[in-house]
């Protein structure tokens, strides 16, 4: 077999692996286990500052930590299990107790300036972009 036809052949594999990732992710994978610990989050680019948003209803804001470290933020909550009556009769019980993580690599934040606000379920954190001074690209000359 030619170099060209291994690459071919791992670039047709790595296709099919994102496909599968796509279809069967995480979210399929939770529903088949039946247990989610995760929670749904969206980010948007508005070209100064990113907008990111993660549905964490159930949550107190005091359960919640947000770190941001090596362009690396990292959003966790922690749900405790409740002390049920054993005199209850229930017939299925589905809320989920446990840590939850979501990290998402996330590059040029100027972390000092990152706003968080909890309301309604809903986490939104405004992540303003670090102001670039055209110094971070450099041309090296080949000698």
């Amino acid at each position: 077999m030619t170099n060209r036809s291994l690459r071919r052949r791992n670039r047709e594999f790595g296709e099919m692996w994102d496909s599968f990732n796509d279809f069967f992710g995480d979210h399929f994978l939770a529903s088949v286990r039946g247990d989610i610990h995760q929670f749904r989050t969206d980010i948007k680019d508005s070209g100064d500052h990113y907008v990111i948003e993660a549905e964490m209803p159930g949550f107190e804001k005091e359960a919640i930590n947000i770190d941001y470290e090596h362009n690396y933020l990292t959003i966790s909550a922690k749900r405790e299990t409740n002390s049920t009556d054993e005199k209850e009769n229930f017939i299925r019980q589905e809320r989920h107790y446990g840590e939850f993580v979501r990290r998402f690599f996330v590059e040029d934040i100027d972390e000092n300036k990152i706003e968080a606000t909890f309301t309604n379920g809903v986490l939104t954190l405004n992540c303003p972009k670090r102001q670039l001074t055209g110094t971070e690209h450099k041309r090296i000359e080949i000698h």
